[in-house]
């Protein structure tokens, strides 16, 4: 008898997790298509709008372009753009101000005023 060594072990590919991206897995295509609706919104002023000569147009869009286009293709620490706003909004809206009082410190009794109700009174 031939005893062949049998192997179960097989290889994961490395773009095992790539689907529903594209160009090889390096876009999600959530990002490639808010890049490309940024890219149209930024490109068209500069490109068919601003009286300017073709060369300085053409300047104006590649330092402006490309740049916004990697960042939008890109994204945010894993979100695309817009996510990333939603996030930013989240934070602004429902954030707490912490207020502490000084530890040895002699406030004016102006300062100290608590609010009663949402209105503070005030001595005539």
């Amino acid at each position: 008898m031939d005893d062949k060594e049998y192997s179960n072990i097989y290889a994961i590919p490395a773009n095992y997790t790539d689907s529903g991206k594209i160009l090889g897995g390096m876009l999600e295509t959530r990002n490639a298509i808010e890049a490309l609706f940024l890219l149209a919104a930024v490109g068209y002023p500069i490109l068919f709008l601003i009286p300017m000569t073709a060369t300085v147009r053409i300047v104006v869009a590649t330092v402006t372009l490309i740049p916004l286009g990697v960042l939008a293709a890109m994204g945010i620490d894993g979100d695309s753009l817009l996510q990333y706003a939603g996030h930013m909004l989240t934070f602004l809206t429902s954030r707490r101000r912490l207020h502490f009082r000084r530890v040895g410190y002699k406030y004016d009794p102006r300062q100290i005023r608590k609010k009663k109700g949402g209105k503070t009174k005030k001595k005539a």
